[in-house]
């Protein structure tokens, strides 16, 4: 279909919508434990989180290149292909907040793309090599978060085993707040590069650019939208992780944001746009699981791992009816 600047324009506004909607959603991956933990108000907890992911989106930009020219092949995409699977990975990601449910916004958006692009152009526009790596992460980051978790929850409760709680308490309680603003931070730096990605894509569709890259313009306005969704907050979410999956103390907050920030931190380095959702998620379940394995409500976590693995057929399909509505009123 043609390329018109008016569809450019829609497609730049869904792309905010999109940072919006990611940090609406993946807040609860920033601030949940602080907040379930009582650490920190969640007033203070949700200002702090939107400042740090303004921050962590501000740094690098390997995820952008990532979305913006490693998941379709660049000849075989046009603004049609990406307007259909941002909006695809809107409405999931909405929808699942509007309900509690903490999902993978980035695998929404992975997705959705997919799903528009076979629309358009079938599975030959599909990289299935940086697809393979996003996919293999579906696995890695729950299963290393969990055991990330679990594993320092254990070496901690050895080494202080002798110490005073209240002593420890205190402690904690302001160790955590230093592990919820790195987990804020490296959520920006991972999700907040998203939306950066699709308008520098849809920028060189239209422009006829050779080479991708991402101005600045496009930095500051993925960045404030994303902060912007995280200041909104997404409340049902935040309960779900912070006070539904299991009962959190400081010393559980500080280890399963420092574990999923870690893990988070790592995947941006080398451009691999993981899920917060996935990597928080497991960790909680994983200090949990330390005290023992039923102060986990594992029919909760069941009901969040059933939402992760839905994510991909839902918005893939999203993506390719929203393609295909596209196409016929071209």
């Amino acid at each position: 279909m043609p390329e018109s600047f008016p569809l450019l324009i829609v497609l730049i506004l869904i792309a905010l919508a999109f940072g919006v909607a990611n940090g609406f959603n993946d807040a609860a991956n920033a601030i949940a434990t602080v907040i379930g933990s009582r650490a920190l108000s969640p007033r203070k907890a949700i200002g702090m989180a939107a400042i740090l992911n303004l921050a962590g989106a501000l740094t690098g930009l390997k995820v952008a290149e990532t979305i913006g020219k490693g998941i379709l092949v660049p000849e075989a995409v046009t603004l049609g292909t990406v307007l259909a699977g941002t909006f695809a990975a809107v409405i999931w990601a909405t929808a699942a907040t509007r309900y509690g449910m903490p999902i993978s916004v980035t695998h929404s958006l992975v997705a959705g793309l997919v799903g528009a692009g076979i629309a358009a152009s079938g599975t030959a526009v599909v990289v299935w090599g940086v697809l393979g790596r996003v996919l293999s992460a579906v696995v890695s980051a729950p299963a290393l978060g969990f055991i990330g978790g679990f594993g320092i929850m254990v070496a901690l409760l050895w080494l202080l085993r002798r110490a005073a709680p209240e002593r420890l308490r205190t402690l904690f309680s302001r160790l955590q707040i230093l592990s919820a603003a790195f987990m804020a931070y490296s959520h920006g730096k991972n999700d907040g590069q998203m939306p950066m990605g699709l308008i520098s894509l849809s920028l060189m569709l239209y422009y006829g650019w050779q080479e991708f890259h991402v101005p600045w313009w496009v930095i500051i306005a993925s960045s404030a939208a994303i902060s912007l969704g995280t200041a909104i907050g997404g409340w049902r979410v935040i309960r779900t992780i912070g006070l539904r999956v299991t009962t959190l103390r400081p010393v559980h907050g500080f280890v399963a944001q420092a574990s999923a920030a870690t893990i988070i931190e790592i995947a941006s380095l080398q451009g691999i746009p993981v899920s917060t959702t996935h990597c928080i998620s497991s960790s909680v379940m994983g200090v949990g699981a330390t005290r023992r394995l039923s102060a986990v409500r594992w029919g909760i976590a069941g009901s969040i791992v059933t939402a992760w693995i839905l994510t991909f057929p839902i918005c893939a399909a999203l993506g390719w009816l929203i393609a295909r509505l596209v196409h016929l009123l071209a």
